[in-house]
């Protein structure tokens, strides 16, 4: 792999949501989770950087969806994690299957599937050159997998957050609604968290700014767009401390 000197960002923490991985007939397309693998594995590939992927579970449950029924809040929740372990399963698979060495790590202990997430064993794994998949949320209810993305990012000391959208960057307001509303290059965490930007939740924001993990929005729809944002391009939104820098 090539020397990750060269790179803006050596190690980064990608934030996937559920929806990508599944289709209209299926709840998860392993040919969609391919296109994903793909192009971690050649980012991985190219520059050597070192990956942790957190996966949402949007195409197989939301707790979300129980609102409005008897179905106990905490349960709902827990489905949910389990089903970003299926997720992560499937990209582990398909990963390894281009050629890439994985390990899924999970806040929920399953060992016959997976490794229990351990904060030093996941450094390791990543500085060994593995894809490190992390599965299970947060552990607990009532937390998103975006804010089990900010946590884990601030835990394995990485560069940045990358949160896969597909939308290209935050804006002013909704632009499937206003025709006019303006793309923002960059926001501080502040008016995230004032604005209410549903790009992600403000419990995800506020532990972002509370220990100055930056984070990127940005297109996971341009292949292209990974590479060049660990490389170093401005693509999507930057979200940090100071708008202005």
């Amino acid at each position: 792999m090539p020397q990750k000197e060269t790179l803006t960002y050596k190690r980064v923490l990608l934030k996937i949501s559920g929806s990508p991985f599944g289709s209209d007939k299926k709840s998860i397309d392993f040919h969609n989770v391919g296109k994903i693998a793909q192009i971690i594995k050649n980012v991985h590939f190219k520059t050597g950087v070192e990956i942790a992927v957190v996966i949402g579970a949007g195409n197989i449950f939301r707790g979300r969806e129980i609102e409005g029924t008897k179905v106990d809040h905490v349960v709902a929740d827990q489905i949910g994690m389990l089903g970003t372990i299926v997720n992560a399963l499937a990209l582990q698979e398909e990963l390894e299957r281009l050629g890439d060495i994985t390990r899924v790590l999970s806040s929920i202990d399953i060992p016959p599937l997976c490794e229990q997430f351990i904060r030093r064993r996941a450094l390791r794994h990543m500085e060994k050159g593995r894809v490190v998949i992390l599965a299970g949320g947060t552990g607990n209810p009532y937390f998103t997998t975006d804010s089990a993305a900010a946590l884990r990012a601030i835990e394995l000391k990485c560069d940045i957050l990358l949160k896969a959208s597909d939308v290209d960057s935050i804006y002013d307001r909704d632009p499937d609604k206003y025709p006019d509303a303006k793309k923002l290059e960059r926001v501080d965490y502040q008016t995230a968290l004032e604005e209410g930007y549903k790009i992600m939740d403000n419990t995800s924001f506020a532990l972002c700014q509370s220990r100055k993990m930056p984070i990127i929005v940005f297109n996971f729809n341009k292949p292209e767009n990974l590479e060049k944002i660990i490389r170093g391009e401005k693509i999507g939104t930057f979200v940090s401390d100071d708008s202005s820098a």
